[in-house]
């Protein structure tokens, strides 16, 4: 299979997968055209990718789309699965909508930056000076019900299926799970209806590489966010051969034959 890739760290294993530096778009539009697709392309590309070369993309469009910002992807959560979203309010940042969420909201509550990722931008409000922090910080006013839980999952879902997850700890100071912000990764059992809502999710909405970010809550399921690009840790951690995955699923969806994954150095760029 003859792959064009924009992400050189994930796509190095992956055999006929050739990179080409992001900002080199235009200088390789005949390589393009020819390759059976591109895989992991910049946001900035999609456009002209899908619309002005008529290329297939991996990740799908709808993973870039609904991935790109935490009130979209909100958004679609609410309708197709609006018993498994924390009580959200989204608002323009404005006096009169900060007053309004400030009396509605029982405290502490969450509040977040619609982009950030990693557990960026995303704060524990439990008094006006923080509240006033965050809104000097955020385009628009995007706050969440806090639920009890001191963990969440991960929960891994590339092509067509869940092909792992674990469990993310609380973090030393308190409140995050992230893994970059110190929370710590535990390997068990995820509940099955933790695994039949991020089916439900990513199938519905046209997701093919995500993380999952969930909660329990008793035995009920709360879905947070999504992640496009997600790390690997947890998956190292299981063994997890998340390129052969890849390799796989393409293989199903663009219909020609995949070799087995070789070890290789990683190219070079062009």
């Amino acid at each position: 299979m003859d792959l064009i890739s924009f992400d050189a760290l994930r796509s190095f294993r992956l055999p006929g997968a050739r990179y080409i530096k992001p900002e080199h778009l235009y200088h390789h539009l005949d390589r393009i055209r020819r390759a059976d697709g591109v895989i992991f392309p910049q946001y900035w590309q999609l456009n002209p990718l899908i619309y002005a070369l008529n290329r297939r993309i991996f990740p799908s469009a709808a993973t870039y789309l609904i991935g790109h910002d935490k009130v979209e992807m909100t958004r679609c959560f609410q309708i197709v699965a609006p018993d498994h979203v924390p009580d959200t309010q989204i608002l323009a940042n404005s006096d009169s909508n900060a007053d309004l969420l400030w009396d509605r909201m029982a405290r502490p509550f969450v509040a977040k930056v619609p982009r950030s990722s990693m557990g960026q931008g995303v704060f524990l409000i439990d008094n006006l000076q923080q509240w006033r922090a965050y809104r000097a910080l955020s385009p628009v006013l995007y706050v969440q019900e806090y639920l009890p839980i001191d963990r969440d999952l991960r929960i891994i879902w590339i092509g067509d299926q869940i092909i792992g997850g674990y469990w993310r700890t609380q973090a030393p100071q308190g409140f995050y799970n992230n893994v970059a912000q110190g929370g710590a990764i535990e390997q068990g059992l995820i509940p099955l209806e933790a695994r039949l809502l991020v089916e439900r999710l990513a199938t519905t909405l046209g997701i093919d590489h995500g993380g999952f970010d969930v909660a329990m809550v008793g035995a009920h399921p709360y879905v947070f966010e999504f992640n496009r690009l997600f790390g690997n840790q947890g998956l190292r951690d299981s063994a997890i051969d998340s390129d052969a995955l890849i390799g796989q699923y393409l293989q199903r969806r663009w219909g020609n034959p995949y070799p087995e994954l070789p070890d290789r150095p990683l190219p070079e760029a062009v």
